[in-house]
């Protein structure tokens, strides 16, 4: 972890499309954080599609804008701006000895069970256990910097949308359980992202602040989108 003098130098982030992230700012709001791998648009446009269809079922779900589909690592809440520094160095500290992996995004099903969702989700199948070692590369630097611990394993997913009011929907459970083994595209994992989220009537908008490449890497990653 950071600190141990016989690790190469860790990998400094590559701040987003130019934009470098504040690592200061006593007195300023606090901003709302977590840390996301990013998906290709083919992959998000093959969710959306989904979302689509499963919208018809249940138009009452706050589906989640094709944009804004990501894989979470680490939900991290409001965070002071003067903590974006030791944000940044448990991130780089995380992934500096990460390897690539692919993992493919398969499957439909909701948190805490189809029959009366609360979350709508799209699975991980292949790649799921290099997802949760990075996953827990990530939960272990944030703890060691201070940050909470998750109460709860991990379990990789893409969020599809949120029930406002859970309630038993027969039909949705049914397309789910149709769906339960279609695949919407692979991944391959080459960055960590430190995203922002900016709420707003209509919806949250989300704002990358900063990447770092898994394994050490010093050159700039691509654009998914």
């Amino acid at each position: 972890m950071a600190g141990d003098p016989g690790r190469a130098r860790p990998a400094a982030a590559v701040p987003a499309r130019g934009r470098s992230a504040r690592l200061s700012g006593r007195g300023a709001p606090p901003v709302r954080l977590f840390v996301a791998l990013r998906l290709p648009e083919p992959v998000r446009a093959a969710l959306g599609a989904e979302i689509e269809r499963l919208r018809r079922l249940a138009p009452a779900i706050a589906w989640v804008p094709p944009e804004n589909l990501h894989v979470t690592l680490k939900f991290l809440g409001d965070v002071a701006p003067d903590r974006l520094a030791a944000v940044h160095a448990a991130l780089a500290d995380a992934t500096a000895e990460a390897t690539r992996f692919d993992l493919v995004i398969e499957g439909l099903g909701a948190f805490p069970a189809p029959a009366r969702p609360r979350v709508l989700w799209a699975g991980i199948g292949e790649g799921h256990e290099a997802l949760a070692a990075l996953a827990g590369r990530v939960e272990a630097a944030l703890g060691a910097a201070g940050f909470a611990p998750e109460a709860r394993p991990y379990t990789g997913h893409v969020t599809l949308g949120r029930a406002r009011a859970p309630r038993a929907d027969p039909a949705l459970a049914a397309a789910l359980a149709a769906a339960r083994a279609r695949r919407f595209g692979r991944v391959r994992v080459e960055r960590v992202s430190l995203m922002q989220s900016h709420l707003h009537p209509r919806g949250a908008r989300y704002t990358e602040l900063a990447a770092w490449g898994l394994g050490g890497s010093r050159e700039n990653v691509d654009d998914p989108g």
